[in-house]
């Protein structure tokens, strides 16, 4: 494949349930739609993890969390182990990225050739580190802010999302067509709560039907004893009735279409460039949001809603399509490299990153992606493995796993894992994860070295007297 420039548009916690190219007759996102339409969609991709820090690690480096030991909200990326920002920009190509990065601080080398508008992790670069406090588990009063804060305004996010999008217009308008290919980041934090959108995007869904939330009854959903340690903690849920619930999806939507609409923006920045022939475009986000199923808001979960993304590959070379290929966020690293006509170094393993463009022609329904999750509000580690329509759960410290048909039942409403019939099927899931890692030793190893973060912390009581927060701010804290 000739090189070509590579825009990479990113926004956090959308799930990819509220996106017209999946299927949402609701959701008005007409840009992404048009994107989908003009390129791949990849109907079953994955966050590495369903948290940011840990999953934006994976984008970098193409390693799952195990590899790359980012475990949680305090663990950041420090640019080691290194990222495909460092190999392209030491081959010479301009590596840009604007927006969030969610990287510990400004000054680790990133890989970047500059970094325009750079969110890093609050606390000084230690990000959230009450969510290492899980042995004992603590617990977490900000999650009342999420209902209490509800729109339709303006936030710090929607205007740094402003930002963010008249920032990649400028660069796209004044960069020089010829050279070496280039890699532009964009990174938007729409629609990640406070659940404000703003005052016409919010009306886009006024009147309009909104389906509520599935799966809300507490008698009736999953008990799980980590599942239920989770949602205790993440108790975000706790705090709506049914009519905030409500308008906080109104606002989620009307949060999906502002980005749609930056999104545009920065499309038409590109069209009018006249680069759009000599560049692929990938969208995606770092993980999805429960928007009230299962009783959850929020990510953190294993669930469709948040461990799901969407994924849009479009460009030269590309033809359009559905691919039903499992793919995640690890494969961004190698998918960049081969845009530019670059060779991604990382030697292959089942569980590490592939180009997304080898699967375009060759579709691999039968591939294996993992996700996993080491922070807080979770009693052990737990790690996910779709491969064709099954999705198994493994938790650590013996606890049940879960297993689901995503085809027959894709609301995930019936744990298959206890049925006699489906023995065989759990059996070769879990020997099938065993083969890409331990995930008893990788349960060790995270409680191991945030252990050591805690003391480095200076213990418990330090840490928890440290700030606190909702969602980062981006005062850095």
């Amino acid at each position: 494949m000739s090189a070509n420039n590579l825009l990479i548009l990113m926004s956090d916690e959308h799930t990819r349930a509220v996106l017209g190219a999946y299927g949402n007759r609701i959701a008005r996102t007409p840009a992404l739609d048009r994107l989908a339409a003009e390129g791949v969609r990849f109907a079953n991709a994955y966050t590495p993890s369903p948290i940011c820090i840990s999953a934006r690690a994976s984008f970098a480096t193409g390693l799952p969390v195990f590899e790359h030991r980012c475990w949680s909200s305090a663990e950041g990326w420090r640019g080691e182990p290194r990222g495909w920002m460092h190999e392209l920009r030491d081959r010479g190509h301009d590596v840009v990225s604007i927006g969030k990065l969610h990287y510990r601080a400004a000054e680790d080398d990133l890989g970047f050739s500059a970094s325009l508008l750079p969110m890093y992790l609050a606390n000084g670069g230690r990000g959230w580190p009450q969510g290492l406090l899980r042995r004992p588990m603590g617990d977490f009063p900000g999650a009342a802010e999420m209902a209490a804060v509800l729109g339709p305004g303006e936030s710090d996010y929607t205007r740094y999302d402003r930002d963010i999008a008249a920032a990649a217009v400028d660069w796209l308008a004044s960069r020089p067509r010829g050279g070496m290919p280039w890699v532009l980041f964009v990174s938007f934090v729409s629609p990640h709560f406070p659940l404000t959108a703003p005052g016409e995007y919010y009306d886009l869904y006024r009147g309009l039907e909104i389906p509520p939330p599935y799966d809300r009854a507490a008698a009736s959903r999953l008990r799980h004893p980590v599942m239920d340690t989770m949602r205790e903690f993440w108790n975000y849920a706790d705090y709506f009735d049914a009519d905030s619930e409500m308008e906080a999806l109104r606002n989620y939507y009307g949060l999906s279409s502002f980005l749609d609409a930056n999104i545009e923006r920065v499309l038409g920045a590109l069209e009018a460039s006249g680069q759009t022939g000599n560049t692929q475009v990938i969208y995606t986000s770092d993980h999805g949001d429960q928007i009230g199923n299962h009783g959850i808001w929020g990510k953190c979960f294993m669930y469709e809603d948040s461990a799901g993304i969407p994924l849009l590959l479009r460009g030269p070379g590309i033809a359009p399509g559905v691919n039903t290929t499992p793919v995640s966020l690890c494969d961004i690293a190698a998918t960049a490299a081969a845009a530019v006509g670059a060779e991604w170094p990382l030697p292959a393993a089942a569980w590490r990153g592939r180009a997304l463009q080898s699967f375009v022609a060759a579709p691999e329904p039968g591939r294996a992606v993992l996700s996993e999750y080491h922070d807080g509000g979770s009693p052990c580690g737990v790690t996910l493995l779709r491969r064709d329509d099954w999705k198994f759960v493994y938790f650590a410290d013996g606890h049940a796993p879960l297993l689901y048909d995503l085809q027959a039942d894709p609301c995930e409403m019936s744990n298959l894992a206890g049925e006699p019939a489906y023995a065989p099927v759990v059996d070769e899931m879990r020997e099938q994860l065993f083969r890409m890692l331990d995930p008893e030793a990788v349960n060790r190893q995270a409680f191991a070295d945030q252990a050591r973060m805690i003391e480095a912390l200076g213990g418990i009581d330090a840490l928890r007297a440290m700030p606190s927060f909702n969602h980062t701010p981006l005062d850095g804290g």
